[in-house]
């Protein structure tokens, strides 16, 4: 598919496309970019069997190229959205298989029209789409960090730990593509080709900045998670510990019941008590005494 940058993005052909009266944008396969790479005269041979595990641009003599490596929002570690792109002051082209350069491109022409259209312009809205809806992704990822944290506080230890690293991972993923969207908007700044016009970098300065806060929202949730892993940890610690006080208690009580057990199970010749009747009723009284007694005593001293 070709576009032309005009008041919005209107569908061309590859030779208006290529003709040079205004910006454009190109959504290609990698078969058709093979067939056509000659018409757009970048002067490049982008290897279309190199693996895309980074989001990144890299200056070239008279182009600037680069991947994107985009994360599934419904499942972060899942599979991505995996596309090239080449671009010079002409326009941009985009090679994917994936399908979401069209659907952005798709989107913005839905909901964007430009006063002053220009390739900056449209590469800002672009990468809008890439993160388009994180906020509340992020807004979400917050809400169950929170809940982990009642649950640990209501006793509520099910699947806790396994939700937590979940999390921990998905923005460790999402910080990675942050930091990795982030540079690639740097380098387009940087404009090291003048490709744009300088009165346009702002459009990349906007969108670098919208990325960092992102950014700086994933470390502190990373920051949260580090809490309630810790907070877990305590409230486990305090449950043992009450285990070990209850067993102790319990082990203080009845140690009085042992002596008494390993008194009268010594063979010794002469033990009068056990010709009389009664022992044996005194001395059952005597152990329930004494469980009695040290009950009141832990009671009392707020052992448990």
């Amino acid at each position: 598919m070709y576009y032309l940058i005009k008041e919005t993005l209107m569908e061309t052909s590859l030779e208006e496309c290529t003709s040079g009266q205004a910006p454009y944008v190109a959504i290609l396969s990698a078969k058709e970019w093979e067939a056509q790479k000659d018409a757009f005269t970048m002067g490049i041979d982008l290897d279309m069997t190199m693996e895309i595990d980074t989001t990144k641009a890299e200056v070239n003599y008279d182009s600037l190229t680069g991947g994107f490596s985009i994360p599934n929002r419904t499942c972060i570690s899942g599979q991505r959205k995996e596309f090239i792109f080449a671009l010079d002051e002409k326009g941009v082209v985009f090679i994917d298989e994936s399908g979401f350069a069209q659907h952005a491109v798709e989107e913005i022409i839905k909901n964007r029209k430009w006063r002053f259209p220009s390739l900056e312009r449209f590469l800002y809205d672009f990468l809008e789409q890439v993160v388009y809806n994180d906020l509340k992704m992020l807004e979400a990822y917050e809400s169950r960090l929170e809940k982990l944290e009642d649950d640990i506080l209501n006793d509520n230890y099910k699947d806790v730990i396994e939700s937590l690293n979940d999390i921990r991972g998905d923005l460790l993923d999402l910080r990675t593509h942050y930091e990795q969207m982030i540079d690639l908007g740097q380098e387009l700044e940087e404009n090291e080709n003048h490709f744009f016009a300088e009165k346009n970098l702002r459009y990349f300065r906007l969108i670098t900045g919208r990325i960092e806060r992102y950014r700086d929202q994933i470390l502190a949730l990373r920051e949260y998670s580090m809490q309630i892993r810790d907070l877990y940890q305590t409230h486990i610690d305090v449950r043992q510990n009450k285990t070990m006080t209850v067993l102790t208690v319990i082990t203080t009580i009845f140690f009085p019941l042992s002596i008494i057990t390993g008194w009268y199970g010594m063979n010794f010749a002469y033990m009068p008590e056990l010709e009389y009747k009664w022992s044996y009723p005194i001395l059952f009284g005597v152990c329930v005494l004494v469980i009695i007694t040290g009950l009141i005593i832990a009671k009392k001293k707020k052992w448990w």
